[in-house]
């Protein structure tokens, strides 16, 4: 484990899991949303280190006592949608609350015959490698008023929605990968297998309106002070696994984006 971090011992014992056949199992076929989420509590339960885990739809969904980190878990049904995900009750960030917060993304079987199937592959990466912004601040909001007699309340409660590393990145699919800052210290039991660059965007999105009479969603945007900073970020393996590189994807078109449909691997 590095000093200060659970990330790496974490993402081991999911390597071990995965080589040795330890097979997500969902109760029942009706489990839509947690099975993969209790195949990695059992992966933090075997590192040994305490945790706590959060509520339905509180943020990230598991959070290490020993150290000020969170795992924010995302299971994708493959085939199937696996370029993008949702989230409902916060951005993608790798700060909040005080704390690192470090994506869990696998990939499993979209139809299997029964209820018990394998992990085909694994992204564990730091939360700035999907948004590096640290400042905003979600909050849901209403105002009333709404409907003919003017006692109807409007909840703006947003969605984000965002690339997974599958849609972002070329050389991971089928394997398991780590994706860290460039800076953060791994140990000889991992192996480079990739240098990530990600740069800001030339304009960001401060606000919206939304007309209800013409159902138009426009947004405000203003020049972004870091356009073209740069975030650079490694991928890791390891020692035993593929040497395959890992590097960032093509754009991809913003249709097959919007619906995160499947695209070629």
């Amino acid at each position: 484990m590095a000093e200060g971090s659970s990330v790496l011992s974490v993402f081991k014992r999911c390597e071990l899991a995965i080589a040795g056949n330890m097979f997500i199992n969902r109760e029942t076929r009706r489990d839509k949303e947690f099975h993969f989420q209790n195949w990695v509590q059992a992966r933090l339960r075997d590192t040994g280190l305490n945790f706590e885990t959060a509520g339905r739809n509180r943020y990230p969904d598991f959070r290490i006592v020993k150290f000020t980190e969170g795992y924010e878990v995302k299971g994708l049904a493959y085939p199937g949608r696996w370029l993008n995900f949702d989230s409902n009750s916060q951005p993608p960030t790798g700060y909040h609350n005080g704390r690192t917060i470090f994506y869990i993304f696998g990939r499993y079987p979209s139809a299997p015959e029964g209820n018990s199937y394998p992990v085909l592959d694994l992204v564990v990466c730091h939360g700035d490698f999907l948004n590096a912004d640290h400042e905003y601040v979600h909050k849901n909001k209403s105002v009333k008023g709404f409907g003919s007699y003017g006692d109807i309340m409007i909840r703006d409660r947003k969605m984000y929605v965002a690339p997974t590393p599958f849609g972002l990145l070329c050389g991971i699919a089928h394997m398991q990968t780590l994706i860290l800052p460039e800076s953060f210290r791994v140990n000889k039991d991992f192996k480079h297998v990739g240098t990530l660059v990600r740069r800001e965007a030339k304009e960001l999105i401060v606000g919206y309106t939304f007309n209800l009479r013409k159902n138009t969603l426009v947004p405000d945007r203003v020049s972004n002070p870091s356009a073209g900073k740069e975030h650079r970020f490694r991928a890791w393996r390891v020692k035993q696994g593929s040497d395959e590189v890992v590097a960032l994807r093509e754009p991809l078109p913003a249709t097959l984006i919007d619906k995160g449909d499947v695209c070629e691997e």
